[in-house]
C-alpha cells in the first residue's frame, strides 16, 4: 500500500509539474499583447473589441494561468498561508478581469455568433465558479472553496486547451471557420467535464488533505 501511494504521490507531482510549466510558457506568450510585440492571428486582429479589450483579457487570463497551479500546492498553503493568499486573491483578479473582458470581446468575434456564444458562455462560466469560490473561502467554507478553486481552474486551462486544438484543425485539414466554432465550445466543456469527474471520483484527495493554519485561507 505504502508503494501505491507513493506513485500515486509522483504520478501526481508529475501531473502538476507539466500543467505548471505549459501553463506558464502559454502565459507569459501570451503577455505579448501587453507590449504590442510578436505576431496577432488573423481572427483576433479582426475582433471589433481588439483594443484595448485584448489586453485587458490577456493581462489577467495570463495571470491567472501562471499564478493557479501554485494555489494547488499542499505545502504552499500550509506552510505559507499568507502567500496562498495573496496569489488565490490575484488570480482572483485575473479572472474577474478576464473574464469581463472575454465577454465583451465575445461580441467583437468576426467568425459568427457560434463562436462568440462558445467564448461568452466560457467566459461567464469562468466568472461563475471563481465568484464561488471567493465566496465559499470568504465563509469559512474551505473544502467547498477548493472544489470551486477546481472548477475555477480547469476553465482557466482553457487558454492552453484552445491552442492545442488550433493547430489541430491544419494536421486533419478542416476549414478554420469551422474548427474556430467548434474549438470555442471543446476548448472548456471537456475541461469541465473532466474537472466533475475527478471530484466525483476523488472526493476526498489530496488536495482536501490538507488543512490551512486559518479558517479563511
Amino acid at each position: 500500500m505504502k508503494m501505491v501511494h507513493v506513485s500515486r504521490s509522483r504520478l501526481g507531482l508529475l501531473v502538476w509539474a507539466s500543467t505548471a510549466t505549459i501553463s506558464t510558457v502559454v502565459a507569459l506568450v501570451s503577455y505579448r499583447y501587453l507590449v504590442g510585440q510578436g505576431p496577432v492571428p488573423p481572427n483576433i486582429a479582426a475582433n471589433r473589441h481588439f483594443d484595448p479589450w485584448i489586453a485587458v483579457h490577456a493581462a489577467g487570463a495570463a495571470t491567472a494561468l501562471l499564478l493557479g497551479p501554485w494555489q494547488f500546492r499542499p505545502r504552499l498553503r500550509v506552510r505559507w498561508p499568507f502567500l496562498h493568499k495573496c496569489i488565490g486573491r490575484i488570480y482572483a483578479l485575473g479572472c474577474a478581469s478576464g473574464g469581463l473582458a472575454a465577454l465583451v470581446l465575445a461580441t467583437g468575434l468576426s467568425s459568427g455568433p457560434v463562436a462568440g456564444a462558445g467564448f461568452a458562455a466560457l467566459g461567464l462560466a469562468w466568472l461563475i465558479t471563481t465568484g464561488l469560490a471567493v465566496r465559499e473561502v470568504l465563509a469559512g467554507r474551505i473544502a467547498s472553496h477548493r472544489r470551486w478553486m477546481i472548477r475555477s481552474f480547469a476553465l482557466t486551462l482553457s487558454a492552453v486547451t484552445l491552442r492545442i486544438y488550433l493547430p489541430l484543425s491544419d494536421v486533419f485539414n478542416v476549414e478554420f471557420l469551422t474548427a474556430y466554432r467548434t474549438i470555442a465550445w471543446a476548448c472548456w466543456l471537456p475541461n469541465l467535464l473532466l474537472a466533475e469527474l475527478f471530484l466525483w471520483r476523488r472526493p476526498t484527495s489530496v488536495l482536501f488533505a490538507h488543512p490551512v493554519t486559518t479558517s479563511k485561507e
